[in-house]
């Protein structure tokens, strides 16, 4: 896909950014005139955050600083509404497994219904980050696990503090 003034969304909690969102973002931004990474306020499939909006809009700021045509904004409204008022018409989002799939494939159908003009685009996780989710980056750090080849140094940093025994 050549680059014409086209937006996408990469939605997300991002809570953290690990190394399987950056290497979507990657190749989202090499696709897209303009990326935004939608950074969830408040998700709604998951009670609290280990860390706050500002703390994940900045910790993927920093994580995304060298691709140009990355933006990084939070969101609080539904996600096809936020993706109209940006200007995007795609939705890009990574997929690791079958379990992914489904969720999304729902999601999809579900944005679909109020969006039509808005499409979804899937890229299939890099081998090296396939089984790469925030939700276990956390669980090994609260064990004192080694996280430094999932996430960004400055994540590591953030979540051993955060976390850290």
């Amino acid at each position: 896909m050549t680059p014409d003034n086209r937006i996408a969304l990469c939605p997300g909690s991002y809570d953290p950014v690990t190394n399987g969102h950056l290497d979507v973002i990657a190749r989202a931004s090499v696709m897209f005139d303009r990326v935004i990474v939608a950074v969830v306020n408040q998700s709604v499939r998951k009670s609290t955050t280990l860390f706050n909006a500002e703390e994940r809009v900045a910790m993927v700021r920093n994580a995304t600083s060298s691709l140009g045509n990355v933006e990084v904004e939070t969101f609080s409204t539904l996600v096809v509404d936020f993706a109209r008022a940006k200007g995007a018409k795609a939705i890009v989002k990574g997929l690791r497994a079958i379990s992914d799939f489904e969720y999304e494939l729902e999601m999809t159908q579900l944005n679909r219904r109020q969006a039509p003009d808005i499409e979804s685009i899937y890229l299939m996780a890099s081998d090296k980050y396939s089984f790469v989710r925030s939700s276990g980056v956390k669980e090994l750090a609260t064990f004192g696990g080694d996280v430094q080849e999932l996430v960004p140094d400055e994540v590591a940093r953030a979540l051993k503090e955060r976390l850290g025994r």
